[in-house]
């Protein structure tokens, strides 16, 4: 077994490798889990309540990153032999699928539980972006998702090998993970801070949409290795950021001014004012609980001050019996000559 063997490697035991890539995927997402934890906890959802859902969820994202890619990135190929599929290590994960499958898996999970989605959406997609944030560091250790050549001061220098010149030489790329990874930052803590003024259920899963479609339809446009619909010279990360963007900011625009929400329609605040009103309604009956039990403690009381009374009755009666006066008997004959003899 040995820590770090390559840059890529963060353990190998063996034929088995575990890459760095994987970790900080992992990192992110138990880190979003905790997070989440914490939201629910708060919203007076039981403690358990994400446990199940975070394992299946993750499985579902892996699942629904790998298709994605390979449905993308070359069809055919993959799908003429099914097994390369499983190949995972062999690389190719594509963030969409992965949002798209945990999306569908969270409204399947959130019906099965009768939990609202939106209110779920609203604890998670703010620690999502921190979990996307930490992942996207795994591209770097990669060497991947860099855009064009460019001297700006923050660009990623990689070492090409140049046939003509038979050595290897620096070029200097777009750092797009790095632009995406303080975008996701900068959009936890702007979303983490908003959720306490947000105005309605799901207004911050809307937002979440907004701010990551703007983020990567922006950021896309830079790399050299996007996937493209179908071998058109569409990227499919844009189409799909930019409807993010569209369908977020609709249904935002929706909910504000035909509905005009208030903060009491949360459903937190709905919660709180339903047992608050239940807390109230309960007082009167336990006063008459209390009520009664005090008539109940106050007639044994009197019962025994009763007894009480009738047992110091019963003594006076027998104190006030005839009273029996001494009787002076007559000296004998005896005492008598005794005295006559003192005498």
């Amino acid at each position: 077994m040995s820590f770090f063997p390559t840059d890529k490697t963060f353990l190998q035991i063996g034929p088995f490798s575990i890459q760095w890539y994987a970790v900080l995927i992992l990192t992110g997402a138990y880190l979003a889990y905790r997070l989440s934890q914490n939201n629910a906890r708060k919203a007076h959802y039981p403690s358990d309540i994400l446990a199940d859902y975070f394992v299946f969820v993750l499985w579902c994202g892996i699942i629904g990153a790998r298709l994605w890619y390979c449905v993308f990135f070359d069809f055919n190929y993959y799908f003429s032999q099914p097994l390369r599929i499983l190949k995972v290590y062999e690389g190719g994960l594509a963030i969409h699928g992965g949002l798209v499958a945990g999306v569908l898996f969270t409204l399947w999970y959130c019906r099965r539980k009768n939990l609202s989605f939106f209110r779920m959406a609203d604890m998670i997609m703010p620690n999502v972006l921190l979990a996307q944030a930490i992942g996207r560091w795994g591209n770097f250790v990669n060497q991947e998702a860099y855009g064009e050549q460019t001297t700006i001061f923050c660009r990623m220098g990689l070492m090409r090998y140049i046939p003509d010149l038979k050595d290897y030489k620096v070029f200097y790329y777009h750092p797009c993970f790095l632009y995406e990874s303080l975008w996701n930052i900068l959009g936890f803590v702007i979303l983490h801070f908003y959720s306490k003024k947000r105005k309605f259920d799901g207004e911050i899963f809307l937002l979440y949409l907004v701010w990551y479609g703007l983020g990567r339809a922006l950021i896309e446009g830079l790399r050299t290795d996007s996937l493209y619909f179908f071998g058109s010279n569409l990227r499919v990360s844009q189409i799909l950021a930019i409807l993010c963007v569209i369908v977020g900011l609709g249904m935002i625009l929706y909910v504000r001014i035909a509905r005009n929400p208030e903060p009491e329609d949360l459903w937190v605040n709905r919660n709180l004012k339903a047992a608050e009103e239940a807390r109230v309604a309960a007082v009167p009956e336990k006063l008459a609980e209390e009520e009664e039990l005090y008539d109940e403690d106050f007639s044994e009381a009197l019962e025994l001050l009763k007894h009480g009374s009738s047992l110091d009755d019963e003594e006076e009666d027998v104190g006030e019996g005839p009273v029996v006066e001494p009787v002076n008997m007559p000296d004998s004959p005896d005492d008598s000559d005794n005295e006559n003899k003192n005498e």
